[in-house]
């Protein structure tokens, strides 16, 4: 059995797992993922929950037929999200923080900068963030579509290093164990490649929207940004006493390269660059020799138009020195460089954060 380790952790669970008779949630299979989880809290590890069901949990509060309509659908989702919530509040005796994405939300650089400081609030307040799809509001062509891979795309912008994906199922197998008796688990996946997607069959159950395929999906995803993929078996109470053993009992996916490294490869050459800043010599100490987010004391010069989120290079003395994502746009960067970070909202009428450019969104360059 493989064994891998983890510091931060985003844990997919189907409609299949939340509410397996189809109509409301159940706690038949989530007892176990809720103690593993508050395990691996006290162990001062993160978790955050991505959670289908809110649409199954709201069918048995809306009465519909099986032709309903989008806004029938809606309704079952907002009413059933509240049932899910509530589901999951009752396992933990720490608060459960609600997080509602569509896929616009996480293609524009805005929105993604703020979900990314929203989670990592949540979970300095050791809060545990529960995301799903804001099936309320969003329509096909805003949907990510199903929570693999919204998984995966929560995974990024946490900066995790894994990502469990529970199935009803073990994991990858060289075919579909429901019909060919011979099929066998694939313990470990090196590389995803059009093989690997031929051994993806279609969706697993009738409440659920994603099967193997978008499983598979969802760890080419994750892989190639550096955060190792898990698929196991959530409906079996073994799965999580053997992953709290650090022991993988499904199929392990292995990351292509480091977070770190693949973070620092997408911000230093993926980003277009927006715009420039100045910092003295104090701050560029801080980020160096401290590893230090950059504070709006250190800036000394505000150069170009950019929008909160977008890369910007920093420089100190005539030298590039760093490039990071900016949680203020050009214009408010210009009213609060040089002022402490207590005096923000005074200047602006407002705060993002106390910080311009978090150190988890800044790469230094040679």
């Amino acid at each position: 059995m493989n064994r891998f380790t983890w510091q931060r952790a985003v844990i997919k669970v189907g409609s299949a797992l939340i509410a397996p008779d189809g109509d409301q949630c159940s706690a038949r299979y989530i007892l176990d993922l809720a103690r593993f989880i508050t395990a691996s809290r006290r162990a001062g590890k993160d978790v955050i929950l991505v959670s289908s069901g809110s649409v199954a949990a709201g069918r048995s509060k809306v009465k519909v037929n099986h032709n309903a309509s989008i806004a029938e659908k809606q309704a079952m989702a907002a009413i059933g999200q509240m049932q899910m919530m509530a589901n999951w509040q009752r396992f933990f005796d720490f608060p459960c923080a609600q997080v509602l994405l569509t896929a616009e939300d996480l293609r524009d650089r805005t929105r993604y900068v703020n979900i990314k400081n929203t989670l990592r609030e949540i979970l300095n307040h050791k809060a545990i963030p529960i995301v799903n799809e804001n099936d309320t509001v969003a329509v096909n062509e805003l949907k990510v579509g199903d929570n693999d891979n919204l998984a995966a795309y929560t995974a990024l912008v946490a900066q995790a290093d894994t990502l469990i994906i529970c199935s009803d199922i073990d994991g990858l197998y060289t075919a579909d164990p429901r019909k060919d008796a011979s099929a066998t688990l694939i313990p470990t996946v090196e590389h995803i490649d059009e093989t690997i997607y031929a051994l993806a069959g279609g969706a697993g159950t009738a409440v659920g929207t994603g099967g193997m395929r978008t499983k598979i999906q969802a760890a080419d995803k994750s892989t190639t940004s550096g955060i190792q993929t898990l698929i196991v078996n959530g409906k079996k109470a073994d799965t999580f006493d053997s992953l709290l053993k650090g022991e993988v009992p499904g199929t392990l996916f292995k990351a292509t390269q480091t977070p770190k490294k693949a973070r620092r490869l997408w911000l230093s050459h993926t980003l277009k660059t927006c715009g420039t800043i100045n910092v003295d010599e104090g701050a560029m100490r801080a980020l160096v020799e401290k590893g230090a987010s950059l504070l709006p004391s250190g800036i000394t010069g505000v150069e170009g138009t950019f929008n909160q989120g977008d890369a910007i290079e920093i420089w100190c003395t005539g030298k590039v020195l760093a490039k990071g994502l900016s949680l203020y746009d050009s214009r408010d960067l210009a009213l609060i460089k040089g002022k402490k970070s207590s005096q923000i909202a005074d200047v602006l009428g407002y705060e993002t954060a106390h910080v311009v450019v978090h150190r988890d969104d800044l790469v230094l360059l040679k």
